[in-house]
């Protein structure tokens, strides 16, 4: 029943009142201690804030950046009478209510927190309860039952018989150290079956007791799940972060992430340990060209100077400046901009895919691979330039990766492979040049092999720090070692251009004019010493 005094604000509709504090149980399930690989000798808790809670039927924001935002339904006690210095036979007794709750976070905010939770599990909405209390003086603590359905499938399902303590132990235990006042909730713990949900999902909880007469319900808790739009501050705190651990525990599996094996890993980076050594050779002597030319990774920052003349040259004439000091291919061909009126400008973070193949996939494809740790590191005003060999078979890169490299402020990304996700992406914001778009995801065509190497794009070959414009016409490749000359050339060439095209708006023949003879020189000059 909904509790006749539930409080006027309707996050608190699923409760008697707005609780003065929730507790939270880490480990509590036998199934979920199996599936973590490790079994609490006894309890531990962590609080949640008031402000986290809500009803059924609300909607919740997986925060913009992140990833791994996990569901776990749970039975939730309601303390009915203020318990303090409990017994565990006289524990059951100061729970008025039972009802169902579903206890959210987000993995990829759970590093620095250091168990607290805070961050990950505290935001608003992300303890839902409801929608119906149970009386507990009614029900048999050894036999209530929780089941949680994604999208109308069932995903969780245990009893309290599978529970490593029992539920009376979480009041007595807690009364020991603190009171437990009418209307605080107990959050029990998870069993398996926890995985992580993505926005447009809908999650259900319901805890019963399917032997009791009447079998008594709380009905389903619905939580509807949406995407944020709103970026943290690094300034601030703590960004997200995500590594293969977070992602097992978020998913409930290696499996479930798309993780390979520990066997399959280890075997796999075995076989593959030959090639890898001559690739890493032949990287050295990249890495020594690029300190040579004063273009490693890292070691390029585009002055405010450069960056305004940057934004302001058109590639057609950094393309011209290039060629008369006799680089001819340094253009990326062949690649559309998902957004053609804006313009990119930064300096380049490679990545490189190989060919698709089994063994290479399963030793370097799943978890934190290199590809993901190219979008989680790359820096502000760096563009992410992707080797993917002109292959459009397959996305390179899709909607998260995309919000990750905007969120971390790169200036865009440019690859000769396809983007999937294509409408997503370029909702997102995150400026692209590509080969197209493609539904299908990265494994179909190419592995992730290395990052901040020499790779070939498009048909022109691009170094870490490398400066990077693209514009409606198409990408140039600027090495830093010439780039203020280019820019110097450029400019000088765009102002005789726009001269010229006054002279032939003032109705002069091209004869002569455009390229200049002798005649027009000589006006120009005096024309640009005069002003």
């Amino acid at each position: 029943m909904t509790h006749p005094l539930a409080p006027a604000d309707q996050r608190f509709s699923g409760l008697p009142e707005r609780p003065g504090k929730i507790i939270a149980v880490h480990l509590s399930y036998a199934s979920r201690a199996e599936q973590r690989g490790r079994r609490p000798a006894a309890p531990s808790y962590f609080l949640k804030p008031s402000s986290s809670v809500d009803a059924t039927g609300g909607t919740l924001e997986r925060p913009a950046g992140t990833e791994l935002l996990a569901y776990e339904g749970e039975i939730a006690l309601v303390i009915g009478s203020p318990a303090r210095h409990v017994g565990i036979t006289r524990a059951w007794d100061h729970v008025g209510w039972v009802t169902a709750s579903n206890d959210l976070g987000v993995y990829d905010l759970r590093r620095n927190d250091k168990g607290s939770n805070l961050r990950n599990k505290g935001a608003d909405g992300y303890t839902p309860i409801g929608p119906e209390l149970l009386d507990a003086r009614a029900l048999d603590p050894a036999a209530l039952r929780v089941r949680t359905w994604v999208d109308g499938e069932l995903t969780q399902e245990d009893t309290t018989d599978g529970l490593i303590f029992p539920l009376a132990q979480f009041v007595a235990d807690l009364s020991q150290h603190l009171t437990l006042e009418r209307g605080d909730v107990i959050l029990t713990g998870t069993p398996a079956g926890s995985s992580v949900v993505g926005p447009g999902s809908v999650v259900e909880v319901e805890v019963d007791a399917p032997t009791a007469a009447g079998a008594p319900s709380t009905g389903r808790l619905l939580t509807h799940i949406a995407q944020g739009t709103v970026d943290l501050d690094p300034a601030l705190g703590s960004l997200p972060a995500i590594d293969d651990t977070q992602r097992e525990e978020a998913w409930g599996s290696r499996e479930a992430a798309g993780l390979p094996a520990l066997e399959a890993e280890a075997a796999g980076v075995q076989a593959v340990d030959a090639h890898v050594a001559g690739v890493q050779a032949a990287d050295a002597q990249v890495a020594d060209v690029q300190t040579t030319a004063g273009s490693s990774a890292g070691t390029v920052v585009l002055t405010p100077e450069q960056r305004a003349k940057l934004e302001s040259a058109p590639v057609a004439g950094l393309s011209a400046a290039l060629r008369k000091r006799g680089l001819h291919h340094c253009l990326i061909d062949g690649l559309t901009p998902m957004h053609p009126e804006r313009k990119l400008v930064g300096t380049a973070k490679t990545l490189r895919f190989v060919p698709a193949r089994e063994d290479l996939f399963a030793a370097h494809g799943g978890g934190f691979n290199t590809q993901k740790q190219v979008f989680d590191s790359v820096e502000d005003g760096e563009v992410i330039v992707i080797e993917a060999r002109g292959d459009d078979g397959a996305g390179t890169l899709g909607d998260i990766l995309a919000l990750r490299a905007r969120t971390r402020g790169a200036a865009g990304v440019v690859t000769d492979g396809a983007i999937r996700d294509y409408d997503a992406v370029a909702e997102i914001g995150l400026t692209a040049f590509s080969a197209g778009a493609h539904p299908s995801v990265l494994g179909r065509r190419h592995v992730p092999w290395d990052s901040d190497v020499a790779v070939a794009c498009g048909g022109a070959t691009v170094l870490p720090g490398d400066v990077i414009v693209g514009d409606s016409d198409g990408l140039v490749v600027i090495p830093p070692a010439v780039l203020d000359e280019v820019l110097d050339a450029t400019g000088e060439n765009e102002e005789r251009d726009e001269w010229i095209a006054e002279r032939i708006a003032e109705g002069e023949a091209i004869e002569g004019l455009f390229p200049m003879n002798e005649m027009w020189k000589a006006r120009y000059t005096a024309w640009r010493s005069s002003n």
